[in-house]
């Protein structure tokens, strides 16, 4: 079976850097598993790494669509991953998934059935009427039928949480447990995976989250997002909703009371809301191999310690 690396974690924990560092030591190229950085354009406020940053390791699955593609989707996602997971293999190389986006995690590592689901548009129509009609009572409702869900999806992400009721009301079983239990005998697993997840003390992390939004400020991602206002783009689309964006977006636009200080902190906040729940959704996952990265000095050490355990692993 073909075997993929894969190194997950909540966001600021390092992730790009010992991901580099870790596809050097293993003839490794990376594949993103980052759920904006597919969109071109979005380079600052999803911390898409810069060629520099790369070191001349291969990145894929980056600026893949544009900004107002409403229906890029995990399958689409997955299908591309799979290309570029298949072109770095007869290469000779090491597959190395990279990412916080759970949900692609799971799509390249468990056999989902729901992105065999089809789409139901007359079921669609009425769940967005039902939205438009009282708004975020899709939200209210996955946090019935699909908790786990629920705690992933932003209520504003009604397109997300339409194709979840979807799953569920077609399937009568949750999103979250096609991609989260595992328990799918018709699918065939396609990759064989190890998995590494960083990890750390959860004040230090919110320390560096608050760190990082500053540093992302600095780096011009309040003109990043002037220049995607000036394209005309709906501040509704999927894309927009990422953090960073649609907070400054909404600033921006002068459709927030809050300050400049007060939305950098609310990106803030936010941000740390999303890494709790990326914590929560890979805790579940018992294959990670955990690693707290305040045990080691520097990205290259953590990188060597996973490589000695992948060359254990495969002896």
């Amino acid at each position: 079976m073909k075997r993929i690396i894969c190194l997950v974690g909540a966001t600021a924990t390092g992730k790009t850097g010992v991901g580099i560092e870790l596809a050097k030591l293993i003839n490794a190229e990376v594949v993103s598993a980052d759920s904006i950085q597919v969109y071109k354009g979005l380079d600052i406020g999803s911390a898409k790494p810069t060629p520099d940053e790369m070191q001349s390791i291969p990145h894929y699955l980056l600026d893949v669509t544009e900004i107002d593609n409403a229906d890029f989707s995990v399958s689409e996602y997955r299908r591309l991953a799979k290309q570029a997971i298949d072109y770095i293999l007869v290469r000779g190389k090491v597959p190395l998934v990279v990412g916080g986006t759970g949900l692609y995690i799971n799509a390249l590592t468990y056999p989902l059935s729901f992105a065999q689901v089809k789409a139901d548009n007359e079921l669609r129509t009425e769940l967005l009427e039902k939205e438009k009609a009282e708004p975020y009572i899709l939200h209210r409702i996955l946090e019935e039928v699909d908790p786990v869900s629920a705690q992933r999806l932003h209520k504003n992400d009604t397109k997300r949480i339409v194709r979840a009721l979807e799953v569920y009301y077609l399937t009568g079983k949750p999103l979250s447990e096609h991609g989260n239990s595992f328990q799918n005998p018709d699918g065939e697993l396609e990759y064989s995976p190890i998995l590494f997840g960083l990890t750390m003390p959860r004040e230090l992390l919110y320390e560096r989250i608050n760190i990082r939004v500053d540093k992302m400020i600095e780096s011009g991602l309040i003109e990043e997002v002037n220049g995607i206002m000036r394209r005309g783009y709906d501040p509704s689309l999927p894309a927009l909703q990422g953090i960073g964006y649609k907070q400054l977006i909404a600033y921006l636009s002068g459709n927030s009371t809050e300050t400049l200080e007060e939305t950098i902190e609310l990106i803030k906040r936010e941000t740390r809301r999303f890494a709790k729940r990326q914590i929560t959704w890979f805790k579940r996952d018992k294959r990670i191999h955990w690693i707290d990265i305040t045990q080691f000095a520097t990205q290259k050490d953590i990188a060597e310690h996973i490589a000695q355990s992948i060359y254990k692993e495969e002896a």
